[in-house]
């Protein structure tokens, strides 16, 4: 490997790194404010919250994306690419029904409870 070639790697890799401790350490001073916040009951809390809420899943996007960019195109060496779709079959479409099924049934139990709780 030419010298050329392992700094710009280093570099890349530097910046992954940089990016993901970036998100880690504003995930975590969101997750502080959050509690910090008190009861979502007083004014504008509810909604400071939900704030810091969708910035923490954009922040988790983030380093989602950084990490399966890393894993799928590694800086300026191997690739790593997903296997191709397999074939929809009779079985596929049976087992996607059967997930479909039991995700209805825990979401309609979960709407009862919630609601007998509220009630």
């Amino acid at each position: 490997m030419t010298p050329e070639l392992a700094r710009i790697r280093q570099r890349t890799l530097d910046l992954y790194d940089s990016v993901t401790l970036l998100m880690l350490f504003g995930i975590a001073v969101l997750i502080v404010y959050a509690i910090e916040l008190g009861p979502l009951t007083s004014p504008g809390a509810q909604e400071s919250f939900g704030l810091a809420l969708s910035l923490m899943f954009l922040m988790g996007a983030v380093l989602f994306h950084v990490v399966d960019r890393t894993y799928r195109v590694w800086p300026l060496g191997r690739r790593v690419t997903p296997p191709a779709p397999g074939a929809v079959t009779d079985i596929s479409i049976a087992r996607v029904l059967r997930i479909v099924v039991v995700l209805a049934a825990g979401a309609a139990i979960a709407y009862l409870i919630i609601v007998g709780l509220l009630l």
